[in-house]
């Protein structure tokens, strides 16, 4: 994507300087966001209207007090199994039952339990302590995620399929194939075509460039509408299939005002006296928690493709996402986020500025206010189909295998997080997944002392470069006053640091991982962090974030005997390969074949051993098989060794500044 080389501001300038961009972005997110809004409400047990609450406030208040240019603040699915169960707590079941009073009071007590939460999130980034979403270890909050994604899928299934399902999610998982042999066919018809177009679209988009411009909910809406006027959901009645009797009627459509504006007759205030029950503070820290590390982790994933590489103020966005929710739960909204779906379409079409943002709300005000009628003939069944989509992208299998090749430690915490998810609750499941990566941790000998308090000093400083060397441990809960002091010492003095590891015991993958994120903060401030002393720590896995450990590290051992002649061609090719060295010894000897000719006479041959990287090893080995053995006489050994520093077999990029410089073996 081309962009303006000069650096957008969201300020009343930007705001007329990038009109355009931000008008056309704003009016790509809506066509998303409005289905969105409506399906996530309606999923969480709220009134579908809720959802476009949300999104208005969100567009209004993030535009004006936070500094992500390009985040957009709504509803996301990732709160609904928080906002369902809030709702069930108080004896609510959403739409599934039709709206009764006893929905409504349970929709109050949360909008209740929505303001205390947003008034926690609020004092959160007052007291600047945004750099709590550091706490959680990545594993487990992607886990986390995975597990939201699956009971997402096993709740919408029913609704796609026009039954009511009930029950935990491993229980509504269980229950699939009975949901499917009761399926309504009209309203299944509709859900399953929903789903193949949310699924299949984006491939279309492949082939066909042009398909891009409109995205997959519109195209789902393009057909689930018209299939719902056939069906003529808009009355009551049955009809027949193989014997069967079904009911249809508008209690498969989106609950909508009947008139003009009369989405602000819907406005509903809280019910505060919710909140002297205890059960009610359960709910407010999960919001909190939930709600802050998702929307910290969504504004994070934006500033990272970000074209112009902004930095959020994380403290300011919570602050933004606090009052938002203050500001939505007042009049009937449901909680929001930095939402990261909308947020990718919002820079994919062009966006400059939070003004883009702003425009996406005022989008969904004039539509919502002005059509209403229009939006009542809108399928259920369709709305659970784009959530069913979001939750398989939040499950995906690519998520367990990216999980895999950070190490098999970091798929252990995955996995149990999202099983402990599934059988209990959000809060419990994440707390199971910290505890079983604290216990990993210490069978890896991490000291108990040092998994929550660093052991970290200043060792040198010359005015413009900080060396920090880090003690015994790195590691997810010991990171945040890691961070604090780099920050310090670095970004606030404007230094540059050099972070040293090398006593340290062990380095987590959550550390390594956000030590990277710390390096695009340096440079994007001018600086430079440079991270020192691995060189005898070995990795769990072989991704470039994984664990690491110090001690000996495994690398292969090549020795091939072969005659005097081939050794520089021999040598040259290793070495080309990314060997970083080799040892050569003249030397006499009888092979196998000289024996049995009953030579016994030794000849002139070369030892050459060649110390080498699993991937080196390979691609050495294919060479002698492919090119050398055909051709010239030539006998190799390979074999495992340990050694204390991989780094030094290790070829570095070739332009690093140690490139074609000896290497310390």
């Amino acid at each position: 994507m081309t962009h303006d080389r000069e650096i957008p501001k969201g300020n009343a300038e930007g705001f007329i300087k990038y009109f355009k961009h931000d008008f056309v972005s704003g009016l790509s997110v809506f066509l998303i966001a409005l289905p969105l809004c409506l399906g996530i409400s309606i999923a969480s047990g709220y009134p579908p209207i809720a959802g476009i609450f949300t999104a208005i406030v969100g567009s209004i208040v993030a535009t004006l007090i936070s500094n992500s240019e390009l985040t957009i603040k709504g509803p996301a699915a990732g709160l609904i199994v928080i906002a369902v169960g809030c709702i069930e707590a108080f004896g609510g079941d959403g739409m599934a039952g039709g709206w009764t009073e006893i929905d409504v009071t349970a929709y109050r007590s949360a909008l209740a339990v929505g303001v205390a939460a947003a008034a926690l999130q609020v004092c959160f980034g007052f007291f600047r302590a945004g750099i709590l979403g550091e706490f959680f270890p990545n594993s487990a909050v992607h886990g986390m995620l995975a597990a939201i994604g699956v009971i997402i899928i096993a709740k919408q299934i029913p609704v796609a399929l026009g039954v009511v399902g009930s029950g935990g999610p491993l229980e509504m998982l269980r229950q699939i194939p009975a949901y499917v042999a009761e399926a309504n066919p009209a309203i299944a018809s509709i859900g399953v075509a929903s789903i193949l177009i949310m699924f299949l679209w984006p491939n279309v988009g492949k082939r066909f460039p042009i398909a891009k411009v409109l995205p997959s909910p519109l195209i789902v809406l393009l057909v689930a509408v018209p299939m719902g006027m056939l069906f003529d959901l808009m009355h009551s009645h049955s009809y027949t299939l193989q014997n069967h009797q079904y009911q249809l009627g508008e209690q498969y459509l989106v609950a909508m005002p009947d008139r003009v504006f009369g989405m602000f007759d819907q406005i509903t205030t809280p019910d505060f006296s919710a909140l002297r029950q205890p059960k009610a503070w359960t709910w407010v820290f999960m919001f909190f928690v939930i709600g802050s590390l998702e929307s910290l982790l969504s504004a994070k994933a934006v500033d990272l493709i970000d074209p112009w590489r902004r930095k959020t103020n994380m403290d300011r966005d919570v602050i933004a996402v606090g009052v938002g929710n203050l500001c939505a739960s007042m009049v009937g909204g449901l909680p929001m986020i930095s939402e990261i779906v909308r947020s990718k379409a919002n820079i994919d079409n062009g966006a400059r500025t939070r003004f883009a943002d702003l425009w996406h709300g005022i989008f969904l005000l004039v539509c919502v206010a002005m059509i209403p009628m229009v939006l009542h003939r809108i399928p259920m069944a369709a709305l659970a189909a784009m959530l069913i989509y979001t939750g398989s992208r939040l499950a995906h299998p690519n998520e367990f295998m990216n999980v895999w090749r950070t190490g098999r430690e970091q798929l252990l915490v995955f996995v149990v997080t999202l099983v402990a998810v599934l059988a209990t609750d959000l809060l419990i499941g994440i707390g199971i997944g910290i505890a079983t990566k604290a216990v990993i941790h210490l069978s890896n000998g991490v000291p108990l002392r040092s998994m929550f308090k660093p052991d970290i000093e200043i060792a040198d400083d010359d005015g413009e470069t900080v060396r920090i060397v880090a003690y015994k441990s790195a590691v997810f809960s010991n990171w945040i006053p890691i961070r604090r002091r780099i920050e310090s010492v670095g970004l606030l003095e404007r230094r540059n640091v050099e972070f040293d590891l090398s006593e340290t015991e062990f380095v987590d993958h959550s550390v390594m991982d956000k030590l990277h994120e710390v390096e695009e903060d340096f440079t994007q401030a001018g600086l430079s962090f440079r991270v020192v002393g691995l060189d005898e720590h070995q990795p769990l896995a072989s991704h470039q974030h994984a664990a690491r450990r110090k001690g000996l590290c495994s690398i292969k051992r090549i020795t091939m005997m072969t005659a005097p002649e081939n050794e520089a061609m021999l040598t040259a090719e290793c070495i080309r390969l990314g060997a970083t060295g080799y040892t050569s010894v003249d030397c006499r000897g009888v092979g196998k074949q000289g024996i049995d000719n009953e030579s016994i006479v030794a000849i002139s041959q070369v030892r050459i051993e060649v110390m080498a990287t699993q991937d080196v090893c390979t691609s050495i080995l294919d060479f002698i098989r492919r090119e050398v053995q055909p051709n010239h006489r030539l006998t190799f050994m390979v074999e495992s060794v340990q050694v204390s520093r991989l780094h030094a077999f290790v070829t570095p990029p070739k332009d690093s500044p140690s490139h074609n410089q000896p290497v310390e073996a």
